[in-house]
């Protein structure tokens, strides 16, 4: 497997849901990165805007 795109993530998971993920990815023929970064794709928006706040503070001496 290359990794020339990939970043690597730690992730705690209920060992029952890792345990399905693996099962799955086995009966899709899939890799485990495979299948989670599918559900992520799908699951996400298409695009994400994150907007800086503008905090404005009134000083009332």
């Amino acid at each position: 497997m290359t990794t020339n795109n990939k970043q690597r993530l730690t992730l705690f998971v209920n060992p029952a849901i890792a345990k399905h993920a693996k099962a799955q990815a086995i009966v899709e023929g899939l890799s485990l990165t495979n299948l989670v970064e599918k559900a992520l794709i799908n699951y996400l928006p298409k695009e994400t805007v994150i907007k800086k706040a503008d905090i404005r503070v009134d000083f009332d001496p």
